[in-house]
């Protein structure tokens, strides 16, 4: 009771004493600063989260409302190779296939996600272990590509690259679905159970276009509380 009472003393001496202006700035930082979910973007990606079953289990169910119908439309009858870039436990290639779309390759860094994929019966032969921002492809292997809620996790680094890479290995256009955010702020890397950029559309179209000559931004139909979904579609 002691203690609570000299700090109600306190914060009545500081209120005297501090500029009305000054409290109020002091306030804001202080509700900032215990806002977690908003954090400095991370010097390097965490991948733990792409080796665990919880993940694994997010990825088989998490756009089957929404972008997985519409990556079916952006690629329908589109012919030639297709890379499905960080491809996960492979469902979409498995959807795809379904509406004879059968050259779609998929990559993903994690090997415990790439199992997944195979013991889903997709060929090894079209499932590779790599990092999205360097894939082990050459030049102009695929006549297309797409990512889905991926590009967003990397570093802004990352990102770049990520564009850079795809972009070699791509002859015509990649597709990748990402969130903006509803107040349409650059709000920065949150951290929620996996952290991601939640940015305005103009600094995804300022990011594209560094990298691609051609860069259109759609409407998605996902979203969530703080985020709308985007398709980039980006040719060269």
């Amino acid at each position: 009771m002691k203690n609570l009472t000299e700090k109600i003393m306190i914060k009545k001496f500081l209120k005297l004493i501090i500029p009305p202006l000054v409290l109020n700035f002091l306030i804001f930082l202080k509700k900032k600063l215990k806002q977690d979910n908003y954090t400095k973007q991370p010097k390097n990606q965490s991948l733990n989260v792409y080796y665990e079953k919880k993940m694994a289990k997010l990825l088989e169910t998490w756009g089957e409302r929404n972008v997985w119908i519409e990556i079916q439309h952006l690629l329908l009858n589109k012919k030639g190779k297709i890379l499905d870039i960080a491809c996960g436990t492979g469902k979409v290639i498995e959807i795809l296939s379904q509406l004879n779309i059968k050259e779609v390759y998929g990559c993903d860094i994690s090997e415990f996600l790439i199992e997944k994929a195979i013991k889903r019966g997709i060929s090894k032969d079209k499932l590779k272990i790599c990092d999205a921002t360097k894939l082990t492809y050459g030049d102009d292997f695929f006549d297309y590509c797409y990512s889905i809620g991926s590009l967003e996790h990397f570093t802004e680094d990352g990102i770049t690259k990520v564009l850079i890479s795809s972009k070699r290995v791509t002859k015509y256009f990649g597709y990748h679905q990402i969130p903006v955010s509803k107040s349409n702020k650059n709000e920065g890397w949150i951290t929620p159970y996996q952290g991601y950029f939640n940015n305005s559309e103009e600094w995804w179209k300022n990011k594209c276009k560094k990298v691609f000559d051609k860069v259109l931004i759609l409407d998605s139909s996902w979203e969530d509380t703080r985020s709308i979904g985007k398709w980039l579609i980006l040719g060269k």
